[in-house]
């Protein structure tokens, strides 16, 4: 899905001389290390690849793209699944406790994607600073305790009351 409706928007849009083209791409583009990684790197390849074929055209699209981190709150990121382990299933799990992830709120996020479309002359990449990695274990105890437990790094199920297990679970293949 990545790649291929990536390239087929890019060259709908090129034929039919769309102004502007922002590909929302994400850190996982960079040195890719599993197949989701991967695809947003081919994508950011397409946009260079239609950026580079307009080059000399006068009617062209300015293609862009706009690299993020995490956004807090969106789908797929780790703070919804973290409030629903602990509410409901009473575990939370990570996969490594020295995985980090860089995190943007999605006003940040908004304002990324405004601002570039607004500057760009075509062929850039937009990154926002977004500060220091968090690392994911530190999320997780840090929710945890604000949701008025004591996080314990166990796979145990058996825990004093107001204790929440954070289980490892191993990293996944790929």
């Amino acid at each position: 899905n990545n790649f291929i409706n990536t390239y087929n928007l890019a060259s709908l849009c090129n034929e039919n001389g769309v102004e502007r083209f922002i590909l929302i791409s994400s850190d996982k583009a960079v040195r890719p290390t599993n197949i989701m990684g991967s695809t947003k790197r081919l994508q950011e390849l397409t946009i260079d690849y239609f950026h580079k074929l307009n080059l000399n055209k006068s009617n062209k699209t300015l293609f862009t793209k706009v690299r993020f981190g995490n956004v807090l709150e969106s789908s797929g990121s780790a703070i919804p699944l973290f409030k629903k382990q602990i509410l409901e299933d009473g575990i939370v799990t990570i996969t490594h406790p020295e995985i980090t992830r860089y995190f943007m709120s999605i006003e940040e996020a908004v304002y990324l994607v405004i601002q570039s479309t607004s500057i760009s002359k075509g062929g850039e990449t937009f990154l926002l600073d977004m500060g220091k990695p968090i690392k994911i274990i530190d999320l997780a105890k840090r929710m945890a305790v604000l949701s008025g437990l004591q996080p314990v790094l166990t796979s145990e199920k058996k825990l004093q009351h107001g204790e929440i297990a954070i289980t490892v679970t191993g990293l996944r293949p790929g």
